[in-house]
């Protein structure tokens, strides 16, 4: 009974200490520093949140900017349902779904005979992906221009200003930034 009394003590601090208080303290210096980021990059237009700048939105409106494939269930970009989906090269369900993706592009757009990216048709390991590369966001300018009513070179100049740098990766798109700005355009 001597030792119980000192075990509930130190294990009563430490729960309070590591389960409330540094946990609160950092949440709360995050909100301070970096309130955007704290509160989930939500990207908000006219009052109303459209998404977040780190989680992927799923579209099949041939209107928009696609992202990449995301098999999360029970909808794509399910961010309760982030998992790994990164198959090897030799599993047979890899070939099929690309076939398949790759052929919905192709329907999407069948005028354009360009190669199609690899991210256009590989899903991310988190399935969450915001982003696609400069070259997937140029492959989708013809569709997008058709079926917007919009110039190709206006567009390309869109996705141009939309291209993110970063000396820690290549180059990258965030699909829900550039749809946001090509709502805008459109409105003009």
């Amino acid at each position: 009974m001597a030792l119980l009394r000192p075990l509930i003590v130190s294990f009563g601090s430490l729960a309070l200490l590591t389960g409330l208080a540094y946990p609160g303290a950092v949440t709360g210096m995050a909100r301070l520093i970096f309130p955007r980021q704290a509160g989930g990059s939500l990207l908000v237009v006219d009052g109303k949140v459209r998404g977040s700048s780190l989680i992927g939105q799923a579209t099949e409106d041939p209107r928009y900017f696609w992202g990449r494939p995301s098999p999360t269930a029970p909808f794509p970009t399910n961010a309760a349902a982030s998992t790994g989906s990164t198959l090897a090269p030799s599993n047979p369900a890899l070939a099929e779904a690309v076939t398949k993706r790759t052929q919905n592009l192709r329907v999407s757009d069948p005028e354009n005979l360009a190669p199609i990216p690899q991210d256009l048709v590989t899903a991310s390991a988190s399935g969450l992906d915001p982003h696609i590369s400069p070259e997937g966001a140029l492959w989708q300018i013809h569709r997008v221009a058709r079926n917007q009513g919009m110039d190709s070179e206006r567009l390309q100049a869109l996705v141009a200003s939309h291209i993110q740098r970063s000396p820690f990766g290549p180059p990258r798109v965030n699909a829900l930034e550039l749809n946001l700005a090509l709502d805008a355009a459109s409105r003009r």
